[in-house]
């Protein structure tokens, strides 16, 4: 850890601490009572998927998205995503909520209903994206759910730590600076957060649609491996070969933008062969290796709040970075919202840090070798006899990971609210030290011998569902429902609004 930094750090903590802002973007599958993926529309109750600001949906119908607001507690954030699940479930009818990021029974790539937005032409944009990750990458990888946890700290904070660290520039400039100093860090770290937090080891038959997956059955219509912790973030998982050559630098803000810039607008030939339209219908925003920004996988990025119709991109380049998005969480299947308190304040500690500790600028070769090591994690971690290099050699990934909890404890002390923090330490700690408790060695645990993970899935799902119904969150309720209401009117009136065809629309932006 920077010994300069975290003098700054803790100076700032010693005095009037501006907390942290938090928020969740979690993501699930609608089943039906048989554990199959739900065909059937988008609520009604739940309002438009395309204005409803706290639910609406991914890449499938039926892959739920839920929003919280803006946070700037643990116990805030909790409230607000248990609320949003509480309004959802009692709107499902005979349908829940799939609790694995893994899904749930498939039946080939048509039974993935892609996503519908309405028919205004942002509506249309949005459908005709995913249309282009269908042809790209086939349906059944769009399946895969997990939680999106953004992270950012105050004004307060920002301008407190430019004068101790004695930055003369622009607070914006110097604001994107820092978190891309995170971002690099956590490219470094982030499998630590695989191994704590992954709970995919498994998946159902089906996911792999006749394919060869190289895993072992567990059940009649079951496969894992063993050590894996997720399988969600491995090369079964969400995994692009024509993005494999991206090389997309998370050094500075430029070298971020310019990458993806070139990669949206570079042409990939098995793209170009997909073609742009089938029977008169368009089929991808484009032909190159990314349609949009979003298409790119990575497990963080840094993001910017859009203006209506503005490019993420542009309103980076445009303001800077405003918060950061890390996207390489599991669901929690033995939590009914999918996250937990003591997962949102390690999160918290584990990006502080980040940002704390020294973050020199990532060449060609660390760069693979991140890359490798993640993956190592993600298919290996839980492996007792397994050795990672995770910098100048091969170690056991315990060893590794104490050492960064240690520093982490460092960090902890510091802070307001440290006895919590060293509590959520020491769980983390344990999962350190007995495979056993994580999640994925949980998870497998549970499946034992021959229990198929749709049987147990539909169950933890059934379960899950009525204790979040039974949960009084009144206010929640009427305030989601009138945002629901308001937001089925809403996108009436951007469809009656409109006054040009797609196909211009699309142009336009394009050239924007």
């Amino acid at each position: 850890m920077g010994e300069r930094r975290f003098r700054a750090l803790e100076s700032i903590a010693g005095g009037d601490w501006p907390g942290f802002r938090k928020g969740l973007e979690k993501e699930g599958l609608r089943v039906d009572p048989e554990g199959a993926i739900a065909r059937t529309p988008h609520p009604e109750a739940l309002g438009s998927a395309l204005t409803n600001p706290a639910i609406t949906t991914d890449y499938s119908e039926s892959l739920l998205e839920l929003v919280t607001p803006v946070c700037e507690s643990t116990a805030e954030l909790m409230a607000a995503i248990e609320g949003i699940h509480a309004y959802v479930h009692r709107h499902l009818g005979e349908e829940t909520l799939w609790p694995l990021s893994m899904p749930c029974r498939l039946d080939g790539e048509q039974s993935i209903p892609i996503a519908h937005y309405g028919t205004s032409n942002i509506g249309m944009l949005k459908t005709v994206y995913r249309r282009g990750l269908a042809w790209r990458y086939g349906r059944i990888m769009q399946s895969i759910a997990g939680t999106h946890y953004n992270f950012s700290l105050p004004d307060a904070f920002w301008r407190q730590w430019q004068q101790q660290l004695g930055d003369p520039g622009p607070l914006a400039d110097f604001r994107t600076q820092q978190y891309f100093w995170l971002i690099r860090n956590f490219r470094r770290q982030s499998w630590l957060l695989m191994y704590l937090f992954g709970a995919s080891p498994a998946l159902d038959t089906s996911f792999m649609n006749g394919s060869r997956s190289g895993l072992a059955p567990l059940g009649d219509r079951t496969l894992f491996q063993q050590g894996a912790t997720s399988l969600r973030m491995s090369d079964l998982g969400y995994n692009n070969q024509a993005q494999s050559s991206l090389d997309i630098c998370f050094n500075r803000l430029e070298t971020y933008t310019d990458t993806l810039e070139n990669a949206i607008h570079t042409t990939w030939p098995p793209y170009q062969e997909i073609g742009l339209f089938r029977d008169g219908e368009r089929i991808q925003i484009n032909d190159s290796v990314l349609q949009i920004e979003n298409e790119y996988y990575s497990a963080i990025r840094p993001k910017r709040t859009t203006e209506s119709g503005e490019k993420p991109l542009h309103a980076l380049q445009e303001r800077g970075v405003e918060y950061v998005e890390v996207r390489c969480l599991d669901l929690d299947p033995f939590s009914a919202v999918g996250v937990n308190e003591d997962q949102l304040d390690f999160m918290d500690l584990f990006l502080l840090h980040c940002l704390v500790s020294d973050s020199p600028l990532i060449d060609d070769n660390e760069c693979e070798s991140l890359d490798n090591a993640f993956q190592d994690v993600v298919r290996h971690g839980r492996d007792p006899d397994a050795r990672f290099c995770f910098g100048a050699g091969a170690e056991p990934l315990a060893q590794a990971g104490h050492r960064i909890l240690d520093q982490m404890g460092e960090l902890a002390a510091v802070l307001p609210g440290a006895e919590r923090y060293q509590a959520v330490l020491a769980t983390m700690r344990a999962r350190l030290d007995d495979p056993a408790q994580t999640p994925s060695g949980r998870l497998l645990s549970e499946l034992g011998e021959g229990r198929e993970l749709v049987d147990w899935g539909l169950a933890k799902a059934s379960a899950q569902q009525a204790q979040v119904r039974a949960q009084a969150t009144d206010d929640w309720d009427a305030h989601l429902a009138e945002q629901a209401r308001q937001s089925l009117a809403d996108q009436k009136a951007v469809e009656d609004a409109e006054s040009e065809d797609f196909e211009t629309f699309l142009a336009r932006y394009l050239a924007e």
